[in-house]
């Protein structure tokens, strides 16, 4: 045995040498890049290559100016937008909580509880018989009691059941 056999031997590929390889019908191999006669090599120095016109400065800086403007017009736009959207729904928040309690605003102080003038109570002919005044209305003028429209419907169908009864 040669020393290049024992080297193929010992070798992790040796067994992958002996296999048959297949060409790929969809494998080619591509031709040769071949360099045009005219070329010619980079010259010693690019410096020459990387000229800046600053003739452009001043038209770049008019349009930058112009721009930063415009950008700062329309964010001053979007930011009174949405502070004014805002500003709505606060107001429509304020609106609803006054709808349930009048008077109140949330950023206001602790409401305080007046006391309505009372009406006198006084007896009326019909009076109980333990002689106990009432009063000449339910309730105080100020917290008069409106049916909601679930007790004026009960009140209905209880009129209904006892029409039906009779």
């Amino acid at each position: 045995m040669s020393m290049t056999n024992m080297r193929e031997d010992k070798s992790p590929y040796a067994a992958a040498a002996r296999v048959p390889l297949i060409k790929s019908p969809s494998l080619r191999v591509p031709p040769r890049v071949e360099l045009p006669e005219d070329i010619h090599p980079l010259p010693d120095s690019v410096t020459p290559y990387f000229v800046y016109p600053f003739t452009l400065e001043p038209h770049v800086l008019t349009l930058e100016s112009s721009r930063r403007s415009t950008i700062s017009a329309h964010q001053a736009r979007r930011d009174a937008y949405l502070r004014s959207r805002e500003n709505e729904k606060e107001q429509r928040k304020r609106e609803a909580l006054r709808k349930i309690a009048p008077g109140f605003e949330p950023r206001g102080s602790v409401l305080i509880p007046t006391r309505a003038t009372s009406v006198p109570l006084s007896t009326t002919p019909d009076a109980s018989l333990d002689g106990s005044p009432t009063s000449t209305s339910n309730a105080d003028e100020g917290h008069r009691h409106t049916k909601s429209v679930m007790e004026d419907l009960v009140d209905q169908l209880a009129a209904l059941d006892s029409n039906v009864r009779r």
